[in-house]
């Protein structure tokens, strides 16, 4: 495919100008534009008829798989194909590139926490019916990221973990996102067979459920509660805690409290609970940089139709 077809691909898949510049030289947009074209696929067709949804570590540990599939069903999603995958830091750097320029330090040790905690699952989904792109509705319906914004029938308003960085799940802006996460999570083989599954479009609900059952059965379920999180390290810092909140702080249940808690926590220099770390620390520490770095804007219904001929 030329660079001039390409683009005018990309241009069809995303009303961002910035996403397509970006996307024309991305390692994992061209490997899955390659594959569908080899396979006599449309790249642009399944791309907007599929997408994919996450379901990162923290809702496995909230046994949120069976609610998704059921909001995806009463929302008209069909899942078409399902698959447990492996991840790392470096995938979570893949999903996130184009965005996490603006993610705090604090951030990005959070999150490298949380993709060890157990493997995720991801979804291949597709609305038949919709008069938006598959990606499109999927991401408008999920709720966003800011707690604030979530409202009653969005998916992550749905779970009920209201909270910035431990949101549950995670899908594609827009085509050409899907695209480019197909690339991310799979690689040729098991793309390919996703791929063919999702074309066969078979009802893979059940299928979905017995996985997230396999990552239940591996992943305990944690509380959510920071006081819980406060608790468990305390309990296995022992005196340096009490150090850190009797010195540094005068209020043991303030958010200074619990970042001075954190900060003995990380120099303690030995193991500690996970998860506790990822639930205070998704309280109490910044998400983003205030350095007023550029990242590539999510994309919305709107932006989409305003963009249509």
């Amino acid at each position: 495919m030329t660079d001039d077809t390409l683009h005018g691909l990309l241009t069809e898949l995303t009303p961002s100008k910035a996403k397509v510049d970006a996307y024309l030289a991305d390692t994992y947009v061209l490997e899955t534009v390659e594959q569908l074209t080899r396979l006599g696929l449309d790249p642009e067709r399944f791309s907007s008829e599929h997408s994919l949804l996450l379901l990162k570590p923290d809702a496995i540990v909230a046994r949120a798989v069976e609610p998704t599939l059921t909001w995806l069903a009463d929302n008209d999603f069909e899942v078409v194909d399902a698959r447990r995958v492996v991840v790392d830091r470096h995938v979570a750097r893949a999903l996130w590139y184009f965005a996490w320029n603006i993610a705090s330090p604090e951030r990005r040790r959070l999150a490298d926490l949380l993709v060890g905690i157990s493997d995720v699952l991801v979804l291949v989904v597709r609305a038949p019916a919709a008069q938006l792109p598959t990606p499109v509705r999927l991401a408008e319906a999920k709720g966003a990221t800011d707690p604030r914004k979530r409202q009653p029938g969005d998916l992550r308003y749905l779970l009920g973990r209201h909270n910035y960085l431990l949101n549950l799940v995670h899908s594609p802006d827009d085509p050409a996102d899907v695209l480019r996460e197909l690339a991310i999570y799979f690689d040729e083989d098991t793309r390919a067979e996703v791929l063919t599954r999702a074309l066969e479009g078979g009802d893979r609900r059940a299928h979905a459920a017995a996985l997230g059952r396999e990552l239940y059965a591996e992943t305990p379920a944690r509380s959510f509660a920071r006081a819980d999180a406060v608790a468990r390290l305390c309990a296995e810092l022992g005196a340096a805690a009490t150090e850190s909140l009797d010195h540094r702080t005068s209020t043991a249940d303030s958010d200074a409290a619990h970042v001075a808690l954190l900060d003995a926590a990380w120099s303690a220099g030995r193991p500690l609970d996970p998860w506790s770390l990822i639930v205070l620390g998704s309280y109490v520490l910044p998400m983003r940089t205030g350095s007023g770095a550029q990242t590539l804007r999510p994309v919305g219904a709107t932006d989409w139709l305003e963009a249509r001929p």
